[in-house]
């Protein structure tokens, strides 16, 4: 099956969490929490543990995140977890990974597994899909 949805960023928290032992490189490291809303297909919120090594001035970089989600997949309630990753050189997105976490599901996603992806639309609509099968 297929769910397809946009999302919005309601919140972006940056966290005091920083590697440790410190280890200087060219990009800094940091962590956030992210909260979003989902609509279509995909109703629903997520909360969000994202770390990135990421560039401001050129938007150089990469990100890994782990969302816990709460909503809908075409009507059916419940929660599960996702993880996806990208990277950047400021223009582009490429390296991307994007996988529904097995066994992860509740209710009516419980035993949901698969991946999906995102875009995001020149106007910054951001766009999510999950391929995925319930069992």
């Amino acid at each position: 099956m297929k769910a397809t949805g946009t999302f919005s960023v309601a919140s972006f928290v940056p966290t005091d969490v920083v590697p440790d032992p410190a280890i200087t490189t060219a990009l800094p490291v940091g962590v956030a929490h992210i909260t979003k809303e989902f609509d279509g297909e995909i109703k629903g919120r997520s909360a969000t543990l994202f770390t990135a090594a990421f560039d401001q001035a050129t938007g150089a970089g990469t990100y890994v995140a782990m969302e816990s989600f709460e909503g809908s997949l075409n009507g059916a309630e419940g929660t599960f977890n996702f993880a996806h990753s990208a990277t950047t050189m400021g223009t582009d997105r490429g390296a991307e990974f994007f996988i529904i976490v097995p066994t992860s599901g509740t209710g009516g996603l419980a035993g949901i597994k698969g991946a999906g992806g995102l875009t995001v639309d020149e106007d910054g609509t951001h766009h999510l899909w999950f391929d995925y099968e319930l069992g």
